[in-house]
């Protein structure tokens, strides 16, 4: 799956042309690398998403198209700053 719609999906970030636009500046990256919106990511990656405030960094556990929000959290582990994925 696409980096921008997982990170919309498991509503990282809440909008897909937010999450796109995120990912285009340089500031999301996936097992060190910087991604381009376009970049897979799969189960067991480690994303990290640079916001205004700190970094978050994430484990990817599940890759589904759509969620429920309730079920959202279940699609990743948070690794570092969870006050930032809230």
């Amino acid at each position: 799956m696409r980096i921008d719609k997982y990170l919309k999906v498991s509503r990282v970030i809440k909008r897909r042309t937010v999450a796109n636009e995120v990912c285009a500046a340089g500031r999301v990256s996936i097992n060190g690398k910087q991604a381009k919106p376009g970049s897979e990511v799969k189960e067991g990656d480690i994303v990290e998403v640079r916001f205004g405030t700190g970094t978050a960094r994430f484990r990817v556990l599940s890759i589904r198209e759509t969620v429920r929000k309730n079920e959202a959290s279940e699609l990743f582990e948070i690794l570092d700053n969870p006050a930032l994925l809230d």
